[in-house]
């Protein structure tokens, strides 16, 4: 009896295990899925990477609603560009407050000198900020940006450190060495699959001709960056990125071509084309100037539909139009309930996506909140890979150079890592209504849960002490 309860417990459970559900193997609704796991990086070979890449710039190219969500993320992350706000850690340096307040302005002033002008790019075509905007537009089209900082002295120019923007499929593995297990994706690693070497390709669409360099990840006598990898991590030990748009470009296709059908069909429903019909084989109008003497002539021309055309037919000859019943009403609901699904795949919800706000001001505000959490979590991937990783190489040039003066900046690594303290402020949230937005700003502040600082920092994007000063000048005035 034991036995039979016991079979009958084993039976019920085994009906529940997930080979019924999520893992069966007969259900049609799983035919097609692949079920074979594979590593991150084979998951992303070279032919994969290439073709989400490509496709992922064909939608950047050539889709309204690609190219829309990626500038939005461009304008909001980094907008005119991330400002540095030095705010070197006077716990470890124990300055006092006039002497942190002026190394902090000496940094400021050395680093905006370099940051804009032209100076910083290697091809003296862009400034820091225009950079930090071109290395994140490129970083979500290909899921990655490289980044090279070499040293080059040019005449008339105060800093040598130079940065230098790589495509991502210059990155690949010399035919020579891809058996070499340790080379993944043109990604060279140690046995903790850390990246200690880049191979790059100087021209990756030629055929023939092509010559491989190995940058080093890091100096072998200085430990320096040599260089960096902009991009978004899906997998544990992924090494290469994968375009932001690669989960919707199927949806973005199909809508792209869905959305082009109706404008044909709308186009053609536009023509108001008159057309006569000939019960004899009578000289007639061909609608083109000129005259057709029978049908074999008539087989010859085109008859084109065209706004306000009379075109005259030969005997025998009809028209059969299929009325297109366009403009289609059901369209703009369609385009919109296929846009939450992009925006939810985007992180970026349909109305901020779109661009319409025809809901209230809490909707529509719950909506922005919900899409700067994003926005502020990219920004910090950008200040974490790209502008502090710079800005330490570029204090490492000024202080060896005397620009800026940071005792035991050279001799202690704790005490560099003091100086290299800082913040990077850009475009703010913006306001709906900015009555409320201050008068929450103000409650904020009295209440102490915030700072005068922070609040002109979030609402504005301006740094306080500029602010005060400022102010002190208008009081003058």
């Amino acid at each position: 009896m034991r036995k039979s309860k016991n079979a009958k417990f084993e039976k019920k459970q085994k009906a529940t295990n997930y080979k019924n559900h999520g893992a069966s193997k007969q259900k049609l609704v799983f035919k097609g899925m692949d079920d074979r796991l594979k590593s991150v990086n084979n998951d992303l070979g070279k032919d994969v990477k290439k073709t989400l890449t490509a496709r992922s710039r064909e939608l950047w190219m050539g889709s309204p609603i690609a190219t829309g969500a990626l500038k939005k993320l461009r304008t909001s992350v980094i907008g005119s560009g991330l400002r540095l706000k030095s705010t070197i850690d006077n716990t470890i340096l124990e300055l006092s407050l006039d002497e942190k307040q002026k190394i902090e302005n000496q940094i400021e002033k050395v680093f905006k000198l370099w940051a804009e002008t032209t100076e910083c790019d290697i091809q003296r075509t862009s400034n820091f900020y225009q950079i930090q905007q071109l290395a994140f537009l490129t970083s979500l089209i290909d899921g990655e940006c490289f980044v090279m900082l070499p040293f080059k002295k040019r005449h008339g120019e105060i800093f040598e450190l130079k940065i230098q923007l790589v495509e991502s499929e210059r990155c690949m593995t010399p035919p020579n060495l891809s058996s070499n297990d340790l080379i993944k994706n043109g990604v060279e690693v140690d046995s903790d699959n850390c990246p200690i070497a880049y191979h790059f390709c100087n021209d990756p669409y030629s055929t023939k001709g092509k010559v491989y360099t190995r940058v080093q990840a890091y100096g072998s006598l200085t430990g320096r960056r040599n260089v960096l990898n902009i991009l978004e991590k899906e997998r544990i030990g992924q090494l290469r990125g994968v375009p932001i748009l690669a989960p919707v470009i199927e949806s973005l296709l199909q809508l792209g071509r869905y959305t082009h059908s109706e404008l044909v069909a709308a186009v053609v429903s536009s023509y108001f084309t008159v057309f006569i019909e000939n019960e004899t084989n009578d000289t007639y109008n061909s609608g083109f100037g000129e005259t057709v003497d029978d049908q074999k002539d008539f087989s010859e021309k085109k008859v084109e539909m065209g706004p306000g055309v009379i075109t005259e037919l030969p005997a025998g000859k009809k028209i059969n139009l299929a009325n297109p019943s366009r403009p289609n009403t059901a369209f703009d609901g369609f385009v919109k309930a296929m846009s939450v699904q992009i925006g939810a795949a985007l992180e970026l919800p349909h109305d901020v996506l779109l661009s319409i706000f025809n809901a209230s001001y809490s909707a529509s505000r719950a909506a922005l909140l919900e899409a700067w959490k994003m926005y502020r979590m990219r920004r910090s991937w950008m200040i974490a890979d790209f502008c502090n990783p710079i800005f330490a190489e570029f204090m490492d040039e000024v202080v060896a150079k005397g620009f800026v003066i940071a005792p035991g900046y050279f001799e202690n690594p704790l005490i560099r890592q003091a100086y290299l303290g800082c913040k990077w402020y850009g475009a703010t949230q913006g306001q709906i209504d900015p009555l409320k937005e201050a008068t929450a700003a103000k409650i904020r502040i009295e209440t102490g849960l915030s700072t005068k600082s922070r609040e002109i920092m979030e609402m504005y994007g301006d740094d306080y002490n500029e602010v005060m000063a400022q102010r002190e000048i208008e009081k003058e005035e």
